[in-house]
């Protein structure tokens, strides 16, 4: 996915590069296959994150907002003073994150004795590689834009095996500060509902994070009483998908829900569904939500299409977000200039912060991976600048809030906050 740039001169927001795309043993710690002591009182904290192709902007935010958090604390945790290491998981080939890179940022960090976290990754389908390597060698990993549910639990959305081949140790090792597809689908759904839409249908592009969350809110939708007239794959190499559009028109469909990222042709999808089914709504999730999907200047739709399409993205607005929120906001810009301020940077700064904070809550043992783990699940009503939340046995946060985005003149612009229940 992408991300997103507030505007300057509002709450509104500029998708510039989004991306998200997202039970077994619970938490609590993990013991790789060596020692679990990084060495010395230096430790080091890598992030894995896609800094070439369509997400780099948004990565780039995150990898800004580590540094801060970072910064602030004085490059210090406990007794430890911490260095941080950016890695990328992308290629310019591929143009978005790659298995084969993200399997060489996971070994090179469990490889480094004095490695005590990691910070990644961008996309579910990365971290799907990540864990197990990270598990074995007894790393805690944080994760500030993963949503897939299979990372984490085996509800509805998950896949057969999930979480548990994530997690070879049968201990877990991974956490997340932003919300599951659980949360988004219900966003989703509710949204659809009170759009008035009857005949809604789902499409996915088949990768870990779309596939999860065309369920997760398939569920939602029959929850909301208005279940999903289909749920099918879609081709990302397809030249067209005038045929996809065909169908939905025969079958009557007035909303459309795009599950999956923008990346896998997500416009010329866009484009084709609009065209052959020209009274639907259009909605996607965070990894749609980004200037690539709806800016002419960057290869997005029409401009005529605007009205038709919203998306979700567990991003707010600076004003909606607390005290603490909003001051990370005016620190950030006073740093990296005005006009610069992508909202995935509070997960960045949000995620270091937790990683600090985890490793101070282990006093002395700071520099023993498995004690490090044992404090991240111990994370309770923590105060941080995305709100106060917890940590649960599966790694999951307890904020729910997700936001709603509409789109004008080629840009997307925050509407108003969903308040979802996946219950």
């Amino acid at each position: 996915m992408r991300g997103l740039r507030y505007a300057a001169s509002s709450c509104a927001v500029v998708a510039v590069a989004i991306g998200v795309a997202a039970c077994g043993s619970s938490g609590g710690g993990s013991t790789g296959s060596s020692g679990t002591t990084a060495s010395g009182k230096s430790l080091t904290i890598y992030s894995s994150l896609p800094l070439q192709g369509a997400s780099r902007t948004n990565s780039e935010a995150l990898v800004n907002g580590i540094k801060l958090a970072l910064n602030q604390a004085g490059g210090k945790a406990g007794q430890f003073t911490i260095n941080y290491q950016s890695l990328d998981d992308s290629t310019a080939q591929t143009g978005k994150w790659d298995p084969g890179q993200t399997s060489s940022d996971a070994r090179k960090a469990a490889q480094d004795k004095s490695t005590i976290l990691y910070i990644g990754e961008f996309n579910s389908g990365a971290s799907a590689i990540s864990i197990p390597i990270l598990n074995r060698a007894g790393i805690g990993q944080i994760s500030p834009a993963n949503t897939a549910v299979g990372l984490t639990s085996n509800e509805a959305g998950a896949e057969p095996g999930e979480p548990q081949k994530y997690y070879p140790t049968g201990k877990r090792n991974y956490v997340r500060v932003v919300p599951k597809d659980t949360i988004q689908g219900a966003a989703v759904a509710a949204v659809i509902q009170s759009d008035g839409c009857k005949k809604p249908y789902i499409l996915n592009d088949k990768e870990v994070y779309g596939q999860g969350l065309a369920t997760n809110t398939s569920e939602s939708l029959k929850k909301e009483g208005i279940p999903a007239l289909g749920n099918d794959g879609w081709d990302p190499k397809a030249a067209n998908y005038r045929s996809v559009a065909s169908k939905l028109a025969g079958k009557g469909v007035d909303c459309v829900f795009l599950s999956g990222i923008v990346d896998n042709n997500g416009v010329q999808l866009t484009k084709d569904i609009a065209a052959g089914v020209p009274n639907s709504k259009i909605y996607a999730p965070d990894g749609f939500c980004e200037s690539g999907w709806v800016s002419p200047k960057e290869g997005g739709v029409p401009t005529n299409l605007d009205s038709r399409l919203q998306c979700t993205v567990a991003t707010l607005s600076p004003d909606s977000y607390p005290p603490e929120g909003k001051k990370f906001f005016t620190q950030y810009e006073a740093k990296y200039g005005k006009g610069n301020l992508n909202p995935y940077a509070i997960y960045g700064y949000a995620a270091m912060s937790l990683a600090l904070d985890a490793i101070k809550r282990a006093g002395a043992n700071g520099g023993d991976r498995e004690a490090v783990i044992k404090s991240l699940f111990e994370t309770k009503n923590l105060p941080s600048v995305l709100g106060t939340f917890s940590i649960d046995q599966n790694g999951d946060t307890s904020i729910t809030d997700y936001g709603l985005y509409k789109v004008t003149n080629g840009e997307i612009q925050f509407s108003r906050v969903i308040k979802p229940s996946a219950g």
